[in-house]
């Protein structure tokens, strides 16, 4: 009997590796969001567009070759959190969830810390559909 996975060959698209990644920092305490606020914006504005993205990974940046991946993150971290310990777990998490589920061995994930959520700002929704040009 022939081995199985030489009968065919499977590709796994960045935007797979972008998610697995996104969903992976989100899982993090003390993370509150990816993305700067300005790609939370666009991102609420494509969820509004019929036919749209149905899970945005803004924040989130993958080169990944034929073996190997490397992931760019942009994080906002809740105030008050040590941002080193959360950008380490971060990155641990990431690298476990997509070496998991890819079998790609991630050579770095590199996080830019672009805000501090802190406790009295409200949430940010977007522009409202009647400011948008």
């Amino acid at each position: 009997m022939t081995d199985p996975t030489t009968r065919g060959r499977t590709t796994i698209a960045d935007t797979v590796v972008a998610k697995i990644a996104y969903l992976a920092a989100e899982e993090v305490p003390g993370v509150h969001a990816l993305g700067s606020g300005l790609a939370r914006s666009v991102g609420a504005l494509r969820k509004r567009v019929p036919g749209g993205p149905s899970t945005t990974v803004h924040g989130v940046k993958v080169e990944v070759g034929e073996k190997q991946a490397a992931v760019d993150l942009d994080l906002i971290v809740e105030y008050g959190e040590i941002i080193p310990d959360v950008a380490g777990a971060v990155r641990e998490n990431v690298i476990a969830a997509v070496e998991r589920m890819t079998g790609f061995e991630v050579v770095e994930v590199n996080t830019v810390v672009s805000d501090v959520k802190l406790p009295e700002e409200a949430e940010e929704e977007g522009p409202s559909p009647e400011r948008v040009v």
